[in-house]
């Protein structure tokens, strides 16, 4: 199974409650913080919900 790289790029002040939640599902904390998580389909859902707060690195 492949890993995305995660970086949050935007502070999630005047993000709405499921915005601010799937930051913290992913494990953000604060911007330039860098995950990796598995692409999942589950996971590809939540980084849709932020995808303006985030910037997504295929690791392949």
């Amino acid at each position: 199974m492949s890993a995305l790289k995660v970086t949050q790029i935007k502070s999630k002040n005047g993000a709405n409650h499921a915005q601010r939640e799937s930051l913290r599902t992913l494990g953000l904390r604060k911007i330039g913080h860098t995950v990796e998580v598995n692409d999942t389909p589950a996971s590809r859902g939540v980084l849709h919900r932020v995808r303006h707060l985030v910037k997504v690195d295929d690791e392949s």
